[in-house]
């Protein structure tokens, strides 16, 4: 695409299926490499990513070549396979239908990167579903609780 330029900033957050805490400290690292493989490989530059053993968020500058749905279609599927290729779970691993996808400017994007390498302290605070509403309504997102991650019962 030349002469296309962008600066399209987006932090993603997906859970694991019904929000089960599948991701261990054994393999996290490992996932979070290989998720960010698959940024690299669909021309997209990854400046953070972190979660906790039920969710991830990513922190991409996007490429205008690819959907935001469409990247998250592949880091879903591949790190999924990945999991499960390797038989990092007891079952099948699943991501669970859907993603936020938020958008930043340029300014914003060492406290955006800041805020999700501290994951761990946050949630020491915040949970994951009072965290993604938070997103929501910091966003002015109209959602369907119906659809919002259910907690874990």
């Amino acid at each position: 695409m030349a002469n296309t330029y962008t600066q399209i900033y987006i932090q993603y957050v997906f859970a694991v299926q019904n929000r089960a805490s599948l991701i261990s400290e054994n393999w996290q690292t490992q996932l979070y490499k290989y998720i960010s493989g698959i940024a690299e490989k669909h021309e997209h530059k990854l400046f953070a990513i972190n979660g906790m053993p039920d969710h991830v968020h990513v922190l991409i500058s996007m490429n205008p070549k690819q959907a935001p749905s469409d990247l998250m279609y592949h880091i879903k599927r591949s790190s999924s396979l990945w999991i499960n290729d390797n038989k990092l779970v007891a079952g099948k691993f699943s991501w669970q239908e859907g993603f936020g996808a938020f958008s930043y400017g340029k300014s914003q994007i060492p406290d955006i990167a800041r805020y999700i390498e501290n994951q761990q302290q946050h949630h020491q605070k915040h949970s994951f579903v009072e965290e993604y509403i938070k997103l929501l309504n910091d966003f002015g997102i109209e959602y369907d609780e119906r659809y919002i991650y259910k907690p874990i019962e």
